[in-house]
C-alpha cells in the first residue's frame, strides 16, 4: 500500500464517527490496521478466555448439502436429480445417509466419534441472497434484522484481551469478527503482517503519534490502532516461530490457511478464535465436477489439520465448526446444477463430542417449503449458543441478544 493511499485514508476518517470507523473502514479490516482494544479490558483475567480454541470453516457460496450427506436409499432424491444425484462411491455411514465420495478422508473422524453432523440447520423466513444470508449467519440476526456487529466480534467485546485473540486467515475481516468495540485481525500470512508493520513509512507515521493535534477526534485513535497493530504483528510473528508444522498438507489455499492455524495453535499463541474459508460453492451449473473438487480440498485439508493437532496434543482443546450460508434446491436445474436453497448440514469436529455421528435425521424430501427447499429444523443460533456457553464459557444470551436453546453435541 503506497504512502499516498494511506494518507488519503487517514484524512478520510477524520470526519467519521469512531464506532462507524471500527465497523466500516477498510483500514479496520486490512492486513495491519486493526482496532485499538479498550484499555479497561486488559484487566480481564486470563482464565476468562480459558484454553479452548474454536476454528470456523466457511464454505462460501452455498454448498449443496444434499450431495454432501446423501440420502442414498431415497427415491425422491434420485428422481429430483436424474443427472446430478450421486450414485457411485457413496460412503455409507448409516442405513440411510452417506458421505459424498470426496469426503473419504473424514470417514475415520466419523468412525472415531470425532465428527457430529447436524442436519436441517437454518433459520425462520430464509433469505436466498448470498450476501444477506451470510450477514445473517455472521451476525446471528433474524432474517429481517440488520446488525452491524458479528457474533464472534461481540464475544471479543465481552471476553477479549488483545487484538490477536481472534485471527481470520484472509486479507479482509468478515462481519462475524467485527464487534462494537473490538475487531479481530485479518491476515493470510503472518510473516507479511510482520514485515508490513516494520515498513519504514509505517514507522515514520508512528513517530508523530505524540504530536499534540493527533489526540483530537479520530486521527489520534487511528494512530493508536496502528501502534496496537504493530505490537500484535510482532507478538504473532515471534510466538509462531516457536513451532513450525511438520504435517504434510495438500497444495491449495484452504490447506495453507489451516496449516497456519495449526502452527498458531501448536505455538500456544493466545488466540481463541480462528476463521477460515473455502470459496466456490455457488454451483448453478455443472455442479458435479466443481463440488467434487471443492469437497476433496475440504476433506483432505481438514484431515491433515486434525492429524497436525493430534500430533501436537492440541486436538482435545480445539473445536472445528463448518457451515455454509444456505443449502441448495432439492430439484436440479436445467444446467446440471442447483439453485439457492435453505436448510443445510453443519459439521462439528472435536475430541469429546457428546453426540457424535448424525445428531439428527434428515427432514422429509416430500414435505418441502413453497420454494422446493428442505425445511429447517434447527436454528443455527442454537449451535452458536451451545458453543459459546459450553465451549468458550461465555454468556451466550448477552452475545446473541437472545436466550436460544442449547444442543447436546458438546
Amino acid at each position: 500500500m503506497c504512502a499516498i493511499n494511506v494518507l488519503t485514508r487517514i484524512s478520510n476518517v477524520l470526519v467519521m464517527d469512531r464506532r462507524k470507523f471500527i465497523k466500516d473502514s477498510t483500514l479496520a479490516s486490512s492486513l495491519f490496521f486493526i482496532p485499538s482494544f479498550v484499555k479497561a479490558f486488559e484487566s480481564v483475567a486470563s482464565e476468562r478466555l480459558g484454553y479452548k480454541r474454536l476454528v470456523i470453516v466457511q464454505l462460501a457460496g452455498g454448498n449443496d448439502g444434499l450431495n454432501t450427506i446423501i440420502p442414498y436409499n431415497n427415491d425422491i432424491y434420485f428422481n429430483a436429480r436424474p443427472r446430478l444425484a450421486i450414485t457411485k462411491g457413496i460412503i455409507k455411514l448409516s442405513d440411510d445417509l452417506g458421505f459424498h465420495p470426496s469426503l473419504a478422508p473424514l470417514q475415520s473422524l466419523f468412525d472415531n466419534g470425532e465428527l457430529s453432523i447436524i442436519n436441517n440447520v437454518g433459520y425462520p423466513n430464509p433469505v436466498r441472497s448470498h450476501f444477506r444470508s451470510m450477514d445473517i449467519w455472521q451476525t446471528a440476526s433474524d432474517s429481517d434484522e440488520y446488525l452491524q456487529s458479528g457474533w464472534l466480534g461481540r464475544y471479543l467485546d465481552k471476553h477479549g484481551k488483545k487484538p490477536y485473540n481472534a485471527i481470520e486467515m484472509d486479507e479482509q475481516l468478515s462481519l462475524a469478527m467485527k464487534g462494537e468495540r473490538f475487531n479481530g485481525i485479518a491476515t493470510n500470512d503472518y510473516k507479511v503482517l510482520y514485515k508490513t508493520a516494520k515498513d519504514p513509512f509505517f514507522k515514520s507515521v508512528l513517530t508523530h503519534y505524540n504530536d499534540a493535534h493527533l489526540s483530537e477526534h479520530n486521527l489520534g485513535y487511528l494512530y493508536q490502532t496502528m501502534i496496537e497493530a504493530k505490537s500484535s504483528a510482532k507478538y504473532i510473528y515471534e510466538t509462531t516461530q516457536i513451532k513450525a508444522s511438520q504435517q504434510d498438507y495438500p497444495q491449495n489455499k484452504f490447506a495453507k490457511q489451516l496449516k497456519n492455524v495449526a502452527q498458531f495453535i501448536s505455538s500456544d499463541i493466545d488466540t481463541k478464535v480462528f476463521y477460515t474459508s473455502l470459496n466456490g460453492f455457488d454451483t448453478h451449473a455443472n455442479q458435479q465436477n466443481t463440488q467434487t473438487r471443492l469437497l476433496k480440498q475440504y476433506a483432505e485439508s481438514v484431515s491433515a489439520f486434525v492429524k497436525d493437532l493430534k500430533h501436537n496434543q492440541k486436538f482435545e482443546d480445539t473445536l472445528i465448526l463448518t457451515f455454509s450460508e444456505f443449502g441448495r434446491r432439492v430439484k436440479q436445474n436445467a444446467a446440471n446444477g442447483t439453485d439457492h436453497g435453505a436448510a443445510n448440514n453443519v459439521f462439528v469436529i472435536g475430541k469429546n463430542l457428546r453426540k457424535p455421528g448424525f445428531y439428527n435425521d434428515l427432514v422429509s424430501l416430500s414435505n418441502l417449503d413453497s420454494n422446493g427447499d428442505l425445511k429447517y429444523e434447527i436454528d443455527f443460533r442454537t449451535i452458536y449458543a451451545t458453543i459459546l456457553s459450553h465451549w468458550l464459557k461465555a454468556d451466550d444470551t448477552i452475545i446473541l441478544n437472545n436466550n436460544f436453546e442449547k444442543l447436546n453435541f458438546i
